[in-house]
This record gives C-alpha cells, sequence and structure tokens, in this order.
C-alpha cells in the first residue's frame, strides 16, 4: 500500500486518532489546544483522511465513530525516509550527523543508540 504524505493539519488530527485508537468527532476536537479549530474543519480533514485511506469509521445513528487504517510506525517510516532522502541526499549517515552538529542528540546518545543496535543483532 502506497502511503501519502499529509498535510501538516492532517497529520495533527492522525496524531490524536493515533492515540485515542478510536474516537468520535467531537473527541478529536477536545484533543486539540484553545484555540480549538471549527467542528467543520476537523470534519472535512476527516472526510479527506479517509479519501486518502488513512482513516475509516463505523456508524452509531448520525456519528462516525473513526478509527487509522494507517499504523502511526507506517507512517513516520514514511516520512522519515521522505526527510532522509529530500534534505539529505539520501543519507541517513548525513542526517544524523546534522542531528549531532546541532546538538539535537548527543554523541553519547548516539553512542547507547548504537549499543543498543549491536545488542539487538
Amino acid at each position: 500500500m502506497k502511503i501519502t504524505q499529509l498535510t501538516k493539519a492532517e497529520e495533527q488530527v492522525m496524531q490524536y486518532l493515533w492515540d485515542l485508537e478510536k474516537a468520535f468527532l467531537k473527541d478529536i476536537l477536545e484533543k486539540f489546544p484553545e484555540p480549538k479549530p471549527h467542528t467543520n474543519t476537523i470534519s472535512t480533514i476527516l472526510k479527506v483522511l479517509k479519501e486518502k485511506a488513512f482513516v475509516d469509521y463505523n456508524v452509531f445513528g448520525r456519528q462516525h465513530e473513526y478509527f487509522p487504517l494507517v499504523r502511526r510506525e507506517q507512517y513516520s517510516g514514511k516520512s522519515m525516509k521522505s526527510l532522509v532522502k529530500n534534505y539529505f541526499e539520501g543519507s541517513y549517515r548525513n542526517a544524523v550527523s546534522f542531528l549531532v552538529e546541532k546538538n539535537e542528540i548527543s554523541v553519547e546518545d548516539l553512542e547507547m543508540l548504537l549499543d543498543e543496535i549491536k545488542n539487538k543483532k
């Protein structure tokens, strides 16, 4: 299944839905900080996410209970690949090097990650 890139607003709704696992529109809206977006805005985003095959829903009377069709791990993996490809010439080494240079990850954390990876093999 080909996973498309989401807009920032779509991604934010998906983050809330992944956290909730399944939710009605009002449940998703409650997760937003103040000032909350309009109900119609979230409803439209959910419609688009359904069209993109990211969510589906069960009908309860006049309400829809939404649930994700794409797992967070699937989307984050795709996003990471796209980020590395578009900004770091496809090199994960360049991406990690950038994080170290910008003090986003310490050398100690990087060494711990390497140890974890080695221990998994």
